[in-house]
C-alpha cells in the first residue's frame, strides 16, 4: 500500500466562500458592540454640537424613507416639519443624521422665511442597517427630532482598494 505524502492544504473557491462568509457572520458578534457604541456617542456628540447643548423635543419631526434599500447608495430620504412656516414661527434649518456612517451629519438644509412648507427631499448614502435622524431648528431656538429605521443590504460607504 503506498502512502500519500501529506500536501499544504489548497485554498479552492468553495474554501474561500465559505471562509468569507464566516467571518461576516462572525464581525458584528465580535465588533458590533464597540463600534455601536462608538457610533451613537458621535451621533450624541453631533446632536449636541447642533443644538449647543439644547435637549430635542420630539411630535413634529416626520423621517420617511423605505424600510429596505437594496443598496446604500442613495437612499431617498424625505423630512417634513409640522410649521406654520410664518415670520415668527418657521423651520431654520433642517439636519439629517445617520448613526452608522463615519460622519453622523449628513446633510443641513437652511430654510428661508419665504418657505412655503418646511419640507426636504435628498439622497443619502448609508454604511449600514440604521435609524435616520431628522433635526429641525426653530426660529425660537427650539429643535425637534425624528427618525426612522431603514435596512440596507448592500453598503455604500466601503472603501474597496483596486490594485
Amino acid at each position: 500500500m503506498k502512502r500519500r505524502r501529506s500536501t499544504p492544504a489548497r485554498t479552492t473557491r468553495r474554501r474561500f466562500v465559505a471562509g468569507a462568509a464566516a467571518s461576516a457572520l462572525a464581525a458584528p458578534v465580535l465588533f458590533g458592540g464597540a463600534g455601536a457604541d462608538a457610533a451613537q456617542a458621535d451621533l450624541e456628540a453631533a446632536i449636541r454640537k447642533i443644538t449647543k447643548g439644547a435637549q430635542p423635543k420630539g411630535d413634529r419631526v416626520k423621517v420617511d424613507a423605505p424600510p429596505l434599500a437594496e443598496t446604500g447608495t442613495a437612499v431617498p430620504v424625505t423630512v417634513t416639519v409640522d410649521s406654520p412656516m410664518t415670520e415668527r414661527d418657521r423651520v431654520v434649518a433642517i439636519h439629517i443624521l445617520l448613526e452608522q456612517n463615519p460622519e453622523p451629519e449628513a446633510g443641513r438644509f437652511a430654510l428661508g422665511p419665504r418657505c412655503g412648507k418646511a419640507e426636504i427631499a435628498t439622497r443619502v448614502r448609508m454604511l449600514a442597517p440604521q435609524h435616520v435622524y431628522g433635526l429641525a431648528e426653530m426660529s425660537d431656538g427650539s429643535f425637534w427630532i425624528g427618525s426612522i429605521h431603514v435596512e440596507v443590504t448592500l453598503a455604500a460607504c466601503v472603501e474597496i482598494d483596486v490594485r
